[in-house]
């Protein structure tokens, strides 16, 4: 008679898995590597939830601090940034809901056809003015992405500023695909009458989250692990 076979784990994939074994060694190269890959999208995603970058910088790193203290629950059953997005939306959630604010999420009949990305042109070093009319632009864009509810916020700044596809998008907020499609629509739709009446065509390039904010960050929550040298 057969003995049923214990059904293992997938295996976490081979690059992740040997950062991850080093991080949880404390290994201060490998921490600071997975941080710096994630920083940015963490960031993107607290702030599309708190609208408050000090508060959304404050988020990503308890985030970090939580991931990295329990770094042996990582099973690889999805990828090491989806788990930490789902660790930084639920520490951003927690904070939201302690300032007793609630976060709605409605669901919307079905879209018609999608709207247009609205895009911009980079800036460049080499023409200040033209910086600077990039610049406003961008905070206009901003502005704007902060205005939308909560639920197509977050739907918005994952698909479109992230890049992430229909299906990681959902398992990262635990939506249903086409509830992901049908609130990104409406977010495209919400985001062109606010801006592109006002700007025209122009290019997603909100949130930074480089230079001395992402070094900041990451070397306080190097410190607060241990694993600086």
């Amino acid at each position: 008679m057969r003995q049923a076979q214990v059904k293992q784990p997938p295996p976490i994939r081979s690059a992740e898995a040997e950062l991850v074994q080093r991080a949880l060694a404390r290994d201060e190269a490998a921490v600071r590597a997975i941080m710096q890959a994630n920083n940015r999208r963490l960031f993107r995603l607290a702030r599309g939830i708190l609208r408050n970058d000090n508060e959304a910088e404050d988020v990503v790193q308890e985030a970090y601090v939580r991931a990295f203290t329990h770094l042996d629950q990582f099973r690889g059953n999805s990828s090491l940034s989806t788990w930490l997005s789902r660790i930084a939306i639920n520490e951003a959630l927690g904070r939201l809901r302690s300032r007793h604010t609630s976060v709605e999420w409605s669901e919307l009949p079905r879209g018609a056809l999608e709207a247009q990305i609205i895009q911009f042109p980079l800036s460049s070093a080499d023409d200040p003015e033209k910086s600077m009319a990039q610049r406003e632009i961008q905070h206009v864009v901003e502005r704007a992405i902060d205005e939308l509810p909560e639920a197509f916020r977050l739907v918005f700044i994952t698909r479109v500023i992230e890049g992430m596809n229909v299906e990681e998008t959902a398992e990262i907020l635990a939506l249903k695909p086409e509830t992901v499609k049908t609130r990104l629509h409406r977010a495209r739709t919400m985001l062109r009458d606010n801006v592109e009446r006002k700007i025209g065509p122009v290019v997603m390039e909100a949130f930074p989250f480089a230079g001395r904010r992402c070094e900041r960050l990451t070397e306080a929550v190097l410190k607060r692990l241990g694993a600086t040298a």
